[in-house]
């Protein structure tokens, strides 16, 4: 039987005082975000700040020759669209779903109310928003030192991070968008990660079998993140993995 996902699922929300609670949960709406939906485009106005509960949206940014890369990833540890309550009302990235699941959204005008009582909301995501702005600068030193060995590794470590189990369902093409590289040194580092057991791949359903050596594997990027997210973020759970994939909170939505 499916359980609707509840906007506590997301744990900035579930984070709130019941008094903030009461006031924005009543103007949340359930979402469905299906693979490769975009939410934001570039320069394209913002209307709602989207709150993930079992879902990914990459930020990437987009070159004049249509390339991508992914700049950092969201999840059930925060927000997306900081934008918003930044001042600003559109922003240089696209914003993609990397990994199906749903989200609630909020209409921008209750975010900046919210957010203007300079309140506990404020505070979370302001913290939130210096998290993201590591992982952001992590990725750009990435991407430019480390291998594609090493860049899969972290990728593979952000992602499962923010879900409650430790598979993803994305083609190794859909990957190489996300990383900014070639198919062909996906799937080489794919292959490499198989064979160490690390991982295991099919038709587009990856496993994480050995976490311990993913991030072994991985370079130092990704625990440069993860320790600064852990300090800022004091909300989040210890990750609780769910190995009955059937216990994960779903709901049936229209799709978009």
């Amino acid at each position: 039987m499916s359980v609707k996902p509840q906007p506590q699922h997301n744990h900035l929300l579930a984070a709130l005082s019941p008094d903030v609670q009461s006031r924005l949960f009543p103007y949340l709406e359930l979402v469905l975000l299906p693979l490769r939906a975009l939410l934001y485009e570039s320069r394209r106005p913002m209307r709602h700040v989207y709150f993930p509960t079992d879902s990914i949206v990459s930020l990437q940014y987009m070159m004049e020759n249509g390339a991508s890369t992914a700049i950092s990833v969201v999840g059930n540890e925060g927000l997306l669209g900081i934008t918003l309550f930044l001042g600003g009302e559109s922003t240089p990235s696209r914003s993609m779903v990397q990994s199906a699941g749903y989200a609630y959204r909020l209409p921008r005008l209750r975010v900046k109310e919210e957010f203007n009582r300079h309140g506990q909301l404020l505070m979370l995501m302001l913290r939130y928003t210096q998290a993201l702005i590591t992982q952001i600068s992590q990725t750009a030193v990435c991407n430019r030192h480390h291998s594609i060995d090493q860049q899969l590794c972290r990728w593979l470590l952000l992602s499962i991070d923010r879900l409650s189990h430790n598979h993803l369902t994305m083609t190794q093409e859909f990957i190489s968008h996300m990383l900014g590289v070639r198919r062909e040194g996906v799937t080489q580092a794919a292959l490499k990660l198989q064979q160490l057991g690390v991982i295991s791949y099919s038709r587009g359903l990856i496993k994480v079998l050995d976490r311990p050596k993913l991030e072994a594997l991985s370079c130092e990027c990704y625990s440069v993140v993860k320790k600064e997210t852990d300090l800022l973020l004091d909300y989040l759970p210890q990750r609780r993995v769910i190995t009955n994939t059937d216990a994960i909170p779903t709901a049936t939505l229209p799709t978009l």
